[in-house]
């Protein structure tokens, strides 16, 4: 939303009579090396026992109220741009079931660990009307968000979507996520595919992200510079994903 972080604090729960605590200190160093990223501190934090580990971060920032960026404001004739591809959570899921190489995992975490920040920056830079990052709902959840909230139509290309390496073929070998169907449900009613699309390849538009990157819409005339301007700040995933125009609220996916 175009906020600068400037202090986080540590939530983990972790089953320390179970893991070795010697992964608690790396999740702890690896949280603490993005805050530092992110220009924050870290304050501290809180522990509880858990049988299941899980790590977050409390992140408090500061904006100024006349440059709050939110996804309310996309508009007919603007464009959207993509900055990470989609398809994290099969991907997690099936690595769990030691159906996904971890040797490809590794290739792909450093991009899903990346922050948004760098891509926020250079954002910032052009005629952003409306913003949203991509996470749990998915990117038809949050794209059919930003559509209802600015009251537009958005048309997206699939066929522009980037995903990451090995997803489809997850979902083509059957596996899949507790949120699919949750999130295919939340857009009923306001969304269209094209029927050539596969029911498996249906399946990355609901995938919900981790870490999933952001969804920005600003005028056509500007798309194609701060493209380039993506790219050639390292961020090469970064796409020109659909366009907006007129009509009620909803999501149209093309291939």
């Amino acid at each position: 939303m175009g906020g600068k972080p400037v202090m986080a604090i540590n939530l983990v729960n972790f089953p320390s009579k179970i893991l070795d605590p010697g992964i608690l200190r790396e999740l702890l160093e690896g949280g603490m090396e993005k805050v530092t990223e992110a220009g924050a501190v870290l304050a501290g934090g809180h522990s509880v026992e858990d049988n299941e580990p899980k790590y977050g971060l409390a992140v408090t920032g500061v904006v100024h109220p006349d440059q709050v960026l939110t996804n309310a404001g996309a508009r007919p004739g603007d464009v959207l741009i993509l900055t990470k591809p989609i398809g994290s959570g099969v991907i997690f899921n099936a690595n769990r079931a030691n159906k996904f190489s971890s040797s490809l995992l590794n290739e792909i975490l450093p991009i899903i660990a990346a922050l948004n920040g760098p891509a926020l920056r250079i954002a910032q830079n052009f005629n952003i009307h409306g913003l949203t990052d991509i996470t749990g709902f998915g990117f038809a959840g949050h794209a059919l968000e930003m559509a209802v909230h600015s009251q537009v139509k958005m048309r997206i290309s699939f066929g522009s979507l980037p995903f990451y390496p090995g997803a489809e073929d997850m979902y083509a070998s059957g596996i899949n996520t507790g949120s699919n169907a949750g999130n295919r449900k939340n857009c009923a009613g306001k969304i269209e595919i094209g029927t050539s699309l596969s029911s498996k390849k249906e399946e990355l538009l609901f995938d919900p992200q981790t870490s999933g990157g952001l969804l920005l819409s600003l005028p056509k005339s500007e798309g194609i510079e701060l493209l380039d301007e993506l790219k050639e700040a390292g961020i090469p995933w970064a796409s020109l994903v659909g366009e907006i125009e007129e009509g009620s609220p909803s999501l149209v996916i093309e291939e």
